[in-house]
């Protein structure tokens, strides 16, 4: 059993309760869900729950529903009736060619974004997580793991450009326990910490070492391109041991599809670009091939790394794409709606009619 503090709860969150309480209302924080049942953490234990009809039916989109991490207002029959306020989300474009939303993590303070110092190491892929912390009000730290394949991991992180003198990073073997101790300033008691990156980074093997026990199914990597396969299933929230916080496993993913509905957008990752485009000739320069382009200058004399700049452009074009999706999703929904309106009103009519 564990108390409300080292699951993490805040004094926001028992105001918003106290605003819904009735007297009946209890908090509990969701640490797995599955095709909408979740697991749900309290202080007298983790049992399972399920939203009610109601709280689904008045969700427009599944950002209003409970993902891990999230903290709900229960009642006594263990029903979900209500999803406390968030401090943040990590939110991605859902899989699949309908733009929908998925949560994949709540309220998480850190996220430790984990790249192996391997064939897999993938500097863009590195800079779409940082967006997606950042927007989840998430403080990233990039955990270099496999220091043993690797003797001078400065020459990958050289490829982050600009952006990896804005990371805190350390760098360990979570295989043979080496250079744990570094993440010693993150840990603390009721803090929530993520383990975000793709499959066969490492996250199983760090996330055992955390908790000191073999939790969770470990796999080895392809010797030619250094991927695994997936071990972890499921997004699980995980109490460390020694009031140490709570450790958020998530399954891998190869592709980090970005939801950019509240987001800032790509400049955050990009400070070298957003930094150099205030020299360019044209203020709405797309950096193409537009004459006096300081960006494009830079990438010639090798200021810039080329591939950060195709990292940005491709960003970009994903952000315009998603904004179109979901303003066209967002005009049928309301022509769905003015259509019920219509029809309500017209039967309205008839009845006046009749009576």
């Amino acid at each position: 059993m564990h108390d409300l503090t080292s699951l993490g709860w805040r004094d926001d969150l028992a105001a918003a309760l106290r605003d819904l309480d009735d007297g009946r209302l209890r908090p509990a924080r969701v640490v797995a869900e599955d095709r909408g049942l979740v697991q749900l953490a309290d202080p007298d234990g983790v049992r399972p729950g399920r939203p009610t009809g109601r709280l689904l039916h008045q969700a427009t989109s599944r950002l209003e529903l409970p993902a891990v991490g999230d903290w709900v207002a229960v009642d006594p029959e263990g029903r979900v009736v209500a999803l406390l306020p968030r401090k943040g989300a990590f939110v991605r474009r859902a899989a699949g060619t309908r733009s929908e939303p998925q949560v994949l993590a709540a309220n998480v303070d850190v996220a430790l974004l984990v790249s192996g110092l391997d064939h897999d190491f993938n500097a863009r892929r590195i800079e779409r997580w940082v967006t997606a912390a950042w927007d989840a009000g998430a403080e990233p730290v990039l955990v270099l793991n496999k220091a043993e394949r690797c003797p001078d991991p400065s020459r990958l992180v050289a490829r982050l450009g600009s952006l990896a003198s804005l990371l805190s990073r350390v760098t360990m073997s979570a295989l043979h326990g080496d250079g744990l101790e570094a993440l010693d300033p993150w840990l603390a008691p009721g803090r929530t910490l993520a383990l975000l990156g793709s499959s066969g980074v490492g996250k199983s093997t760090l996330a055992n070492r955390l908790l000191g026990e073999e939790r969770q199914a470990t796999r080895e990597v392809r010797d030619d391109d250094s991927r695994g396969r997936h071990c972890t299933v499921r997004r699980e929230l995980l109490l460390l041991p020694a009031g140490r916080g709570l450790l958020l496993d998530t399954p891998g993913l190869r592709e980090l599809q970005l939801w950019w509905a509240d987001s800032e957008g790509p400049a955050a990752a990009y400070p070298d670009i957003d930094e150099l485009a205030a020299g360019c000739a044209y203020r709405d320069c797309r950096h193409e091939d537009e004459p006096g382009c300081a960006v494009l200058d830079a990438v010639e004399v090798g200021q810039l790394h080329r591939g950060r700049l195709i990292g940005w452009r491709k960003l970009i074009a994903e952000q315009a794409s998603e904004a179109r999706r979901q303003d066209a999703r967002l005009r049928r929904r309301e022509g769905k709606r003015w259509g019920t309106l219509k029809r309500e009103v017209a039967a309205d009519r008839r009845r006046r009619g009749r009576d």
